[in-house]
């Protein structure tokens, strides 16, 4: 069965990233702690590319913002569902959901099967 992974890409407010931070370091332990694979959390630092499409293109950050991408892992599209389950009910988590340092509706999210996997 292949693994499998969702995919985010968002918008942070500079002066909102230490936040954003501790958000993430506590999510992922969560996350982890119900069976993620990996979690990661990427800032982009080297976004202005002459070929393809460049992040900021697609998410149109502002001059104050950076650009986030990160991933989390599972077993398998029925195990991400399992784990994403309990992650959404964990009371750990509750409190941040309504104040999130990032303005939500500009994330860009989706899952994905793994198809290479070296």
């Amino acid at each position: 069965m292949p693994r499998y992974a969702d995919g985010f890409v968002i918008v942070v407010p500079k002066k909102n990233l230490k936040a954003y931070e501790a958000l993430s370091k506590k999510a992922g332990k969560v996350w982890k702690e119900y069976g993620a694979l990996e979690y990661c959390e990427c800032v982009g630092d080297d976004l202005k590319q002459n070929f393809g499409t460049p992040f900021p293109k697609l998410v149109k950050p502002k001059s104050n913002e950076v650009v986030v991408f990160s991933w989390i892992l599972y077993k398998s599209r029925a195990h991400r569902d399992k784990v994403n389950a309990k992650v959404m009910k964990d009371p750990r988590l509750a409190p941040d959901m309504n104040n999130m340092p990032f303005d939500m509706k500009r994330m860009s999210y989706g899952g994905f099967t793994v198809f290479v996997d070296l």
